[in-house]
C-alpha cells in the first residue's frame, strides 16, 4: 500500500494561486497513476485532475481545464496540483489518490489510496 500526504493548502484570494504537494511513500510511486480530488461542504468528492504514471498524459474536470496543471516527479515520489486564477467555488478540501492501474482513470471508485486531505480556500 502506498501512504499519501498532502500539503500546500491554503487561505488565498480570488485570481490567486497555490500549489500543492502530494509525497507517497510504500508502494513504487511510479507504478501508480495519481489523481486529485475535491469535495467541498455538503457535496460528494469530485474529481479534478489525474497523471499517467510517465506523466505524459494528464485529464482535467472542465471546471479546473486552463487554470490547473498537474504534474509529478517520479525521483521525488512526489505529484503537484498548480491552482491559478482561483475562485471562490474552488474552496474544498483537496485530496490526493493513487491508483495501480494502465492508462489514466477518473473515477473516484477506481483509487485505492488516499491521502488525508488540505484544505483550500478562496477569498472572494
Amino acid at each position: 500500500q502506498v501512504q499519501l500526504v498532502e500539503s500546500g493548502g491554503g487561505l488565498v484570494q480570488a485570481g490567486g494561486s497555490l500549489r500543492l504537494s502530494c509525497a507517497a511513500s510504500g508502494r513504487t510511486f511510479s507504478s501508480c497513476v495519481m489523481g486529485w480530488f475535491r469535495q467541498a461542504p455538503g457535496k460528494e468528492r469530485e474529481f479534478v485532475a489525474a497523471v499517467s504514471r510517465s506523466g505524459i498524459s494528464t485529464v482535467y474536470a472542465d471546471s479546473v481545464k486552463g487554470r490547473f496543471t498537474i504534474s509529478r516527479d517520479n525521483a521525488k515520489n512526489t505529484v503537484y496540483l498548480q491552482m491559478n486564477s482561483l475562485k471562490p467555488e474552488d474552496t474544498a478540501v483537496y485530496y490526493c489518490a493513487a491508483a495501480v492501474k494502465p492508462g489514466i482513470v477518473v473515477g473516484r471508485y477506481e483509487y485505492d489510496a488516499w491521502g488525508q486531505g488540505t484544505q483550500v480556500t478562496v477569498s472572494s
